[in-house]
């Protein structure tokens, strides 16, 4: 034995952090120190209750132990129902909600507080569960999946910061549904719950994919940060996927670097993207189908439709591009290096001020809820490295020379306003595809909201499309 190592133990670890506390405080500072101290008594009470100790306090963030890994997720999902309760009468706005990461670990003890990866692993579960949600290690799904009456959705291999191997991770779906949904009304009404596969691409990386509904296949071609599991309970794409699914076999997947994919990856690049593409394709057994492309997605719609005539019945083009930001010219180019930076250095912050610009920019119509579900799901979605090297990624697309080879049926349809991407930039797009009818829509999103007018005309074309 090692006489230098210091003692450790394995230990059940509760890590819990305030959503946006900056905010909040920044808003009323002492109406949310108030509820801050009533809700932290709350928590160090069920703590003891489940035989834990408190191990500190870090301003918004409680750190506890556990002998039993048992008691650390029971006191999680009591800390969750409660402090859902006790935001039920408070605005939006208002809400003080905590997110939890568990995790089953070594940890070093010494002089009454813990140390050590099984803590540090805790707190970037923590960073990955949604606002009022739970994040849980293997680890802790191997002791206790049996044990209690939850459900558990698989969240893929995680890279986290200062972690050398990735994580395992499962969120928690609560016991008042079983079917691994977080909600009823967090999932799209009328289907099974969509299965989730996997496929290899071309390199060797591990491709997420999932599919719902009956009918004709439908592919939705990838985009800018996707996740299989998040992108079906968010308000910004459960009301596209319910619709979409409801007439076809809706097929859809995680980009490498995103979701469930896999995040780590030497190629990011548009010939890689076009690649795991048809890796899905072919695993789902596909002869010919309708493929859609919404913004990032369009480009590589454009080029697998190129490759692939036989295959694609008809192409659905909306928010999209030809040209990435470095073709657009110097000040696009300037102003795209400036963000590729801002994203490296800020994204991954707890502070929502970095995502929210991009937040901003393709959904400017949204709801507060709206906004921090997107903001959520961006951070959650990938790290800033990979969303960096995916925007840089984005801007080298080229497909000017593809567009006139297009032979599929093609509906292109753009929002007027759009901020993210220029309106002229789907106009000129439709324009050099042969035969393709041009459908501007009167939004400033470039995210369809479902409460917007633009949301119905868009289903109307695309159903009288496809029909």
């Amino acid at each position: 034995m090692d006489p230098d190592r210091l003692p450790r133990k394995l230990a059940a670890i509760l890590y819990a952090d305030v959503t946006d506390y900056s905010r909040l405080t920044g808003e009323d500072e002492d109406a949310t120190h108030r509820r801050l101290s009533e809700y932290l008594d709350f928590i160090s009470g069920s703590v003891e209750h489940q035989h834990g100790r408190i191990m500190h306090y870090a301003g918004d963030a409680v750190l506890a132990m556990f002998e039993a890994v048992v008691d650390a997720l029971s006191c999680a999902s009591t800390i969750q129902i409660d402090l859902k309760e006790r935001n039920a009468d408070l605005p939006k706005e208002r809400k003080l909600q905590f997110r939890i990461g568990v995790n089953l670990g070594d940890v070093i003890e010494d002089r009454g507080d813990i140390y050590g990866d099984g803590v540090n692993i805790a707190a970037r579960l923590e960073s990955l569960a949604e606002p009022g949600g739970i994040c849980v290690s293997e680890s802790v799904y191997d002791a206790v999946s049996n044990s209690l009456p939850f459900s558990y959705a698989f969240m893929g291999e995680q890279k986290v910061k200062n972690i050398e191997k990735p994580v395992r991770v499962y969120r928690v779906v609560p016991a008042e549904d079983s079917s691994g949904r977080a909600t009823s009304e967090a999932v799209p009404a009328g289907h099974d719950e969509q299965e989730i596969r996997f496929c290899t691409s071309s390199d060797g990386i591990s491709i997420a994919y999932a599919t719902v509904g009956e009918g004709p296949p439908l592919v939705k071609a990838a985009n800018w940060l996707n996740h299989l599991e998040f992108d079906w309970q968010s308000p910004i794409w459960r009301h596209v996927f319910a619709e979409l699914s409801r007439d076809h076999r809706l097929v859809r997947y995680d980009e490498r670097g995103n979701g469930l994919s896999d995040w780590e990856v030497d190629d990011i690049s548009f010939e890689a993207f076009v690649r795991d593409l048809e890796a899905v394709v072919d695993a789902v057994g596909l002869e010919q189908f309708v493929l859609l492309g919404i913004s990032q997605g369009c480009p590589v719609s454009i080029a697998y439709a190129v490759r692939h005539p036989e295959r694609v019945s008809q192409l659905v083009l909306y928010g999209g591009y030809a040209l990435g930001w470095t073709k657009r010219g110097a000040k696009d180019k300037e102003q795209g290096n400036a963000v590729v930076e801002l994203i490296r250095q800020g994204w991954g912050q707890d502070n929502p001020a970095f995502r929210q610009m991009f937040t901003s920019q393709m959904i400017p119509g949204a709801t507060a809820e709206q906004m921090q579900w997107y903001n959520e799901l961006q951070r959650m979605t990938t790290s800033p490295e990979i969303a960096a090297r995916l925007r840089l990624a984005m801007g080298e697309i080229d497909v000017m020379s593809l567009l006139p080879q297009v032979s599929a049926p093609t509906l292109v349809l753009h929002a007027r306003e759009d901020a993210y991407v220029p309106f002229d930039g789907g106009r000129k797009m439709a324009s050099m595809i042969p035969g393709a009818r041009f459908v501007p829509l009167e939004s400033a999103n470039h995210l369809l909201i479902e409460s917007e007018p633009a949301w119905p005309r868009f289903l109307a074309e695309v159903r009288s499309f496809l029909s």
